[in-house]
C-alpha cells in the first residue's frame, strides 16, 4: 500500500518515511480495508504536528497528534488510529440494553 506523505516547513527524510511506514503496518492486524492513507507532517515552533486521513469502507479515520519529538507524535497518531479501528471493528458487537436499569429496578420492587 502506498502512503501519501506531505510535509510543511520540513523535509521528509527516508528515516521518517520508513518509520511511518513501519508504524502504519501495525494497523494491518485489524484487517480493515484502508483506502488512500494520507499523512501531513508539519513543524511548528513548539513541536511537530502529524495529521492523518484514511478512508475505509463506510467511513473515514481522522486523527492528529502533537509532540515535541516527531517520532513520539507518529506513535501517538498511530495509537489514535488504532483506537478508531478497534471501535469501528467492534461496533456491531456493542448493543444497547433492551431494558433500562430503571425498568429492572421497578420490576424487582413489585
Amino acid at each position: 500500500m502506498t502512503l501519501s506523505i506531505t510535509s510543511k516547513q520540513m523535509d521528509v527524510t527516508p528515516a521518517i518515511r520508513s518509520y511511518l511506514e513501519d508504524k502504519f503496518s501495525k494497523l494491518d492486524k485489524w484487517r480493515a480495508l484502508l483506502i488512500n492513507p494520507h499523512f501531513i507532517l508539519s513543524k511548528e515552533p513548539d513541536g511537530f504536528i502529524v495529521d492523518a486521513t484514511i478512508s475505509t469502507k463506510g467511513t473515514s479515520l481522522v486523527a492528529s497528534a502533537k509532540h515535541i519529538d516527531m517520532y513520539a507524535a507518529i506513535n501517538d497518531l498511530i495509537d489514535k488510529l488504532e483506537k478508531q479501528l478497534n471501535k469501528l471493528q467492534h461496533k456491531n458487537e456493542s448493543r444497547r440494553a433492551v431494558n433500562s436499569i430503571k425498568d429492572t429496578v421497578l420490576e424487582e420492587e413489585i
